[in-house]
């Protein structure tokens, strides 16, 4: 994880707010807290921590805050669950794609796929606007960074 600083490990600027915890993934993106990336083919947030054992951890876009969150000593052992299905950060057509693949799979349900929908394209809703405020990734985003 790389310092406070928003700065990559590597020391090149992330493009983070001055102030932000970043992840360099073994994808070789970096992440701010809160972002949301693909994980072993599942949307996923990346959540600095201050604990004694664990560094971070990931937290499900639907079922994170409880048992589902994967905790993590450090990087490497996110490079070694880094798996084949394991994509990044995508862009908005391809998660519209997951959700279109998700929704032909019996290991999510319709209500998990539609809350997924409404954090990954909270803004689309409302015209792209920032227009209202129904707690969605880019309005908890623009808390997180100050924007409101």
């Amino acid at each position: 994880m790389s310092e406070p600083s928003g700065s990559a490990a590597a020391g090149e600027p992330s493009g983070a707010p001055e102030g932000t915890e970043t992840l360099d993934l073994p994808s070789g993106e970096t992440v701010a807290a809160g972002e949301v990336f693909s994980f072993n083919g599942y949307p996923y947030r990346f959540v600095p921590l201050d604990h004694e054992e664990y560094e971070f951890k990931l937290s499900p876009l639907y079922w994170g805050g409880g048992d589902m969150d994967v905790p993590f000593e450090g990087r490497d052992e996110l490079v070694e669950q880094w798996g084949p299905e394991s994509r990044g950060v995508l862009a908005d057509e391809a998660w519209r794609d997951w959700l279109t693949d998700a929704r032909t799979d019996d290991r999510y349900g319709d209500g998990e796929l539609d809350a997924v929908e409404r954090e990954l394209f909270a803004s689309d809703a409302d015209g792209g606007s920032d227009a209202g405020d129904d707690g969605g990734l880019m309005d908890r985003l623009r808390r997180l960074f100050g924007g409101r």
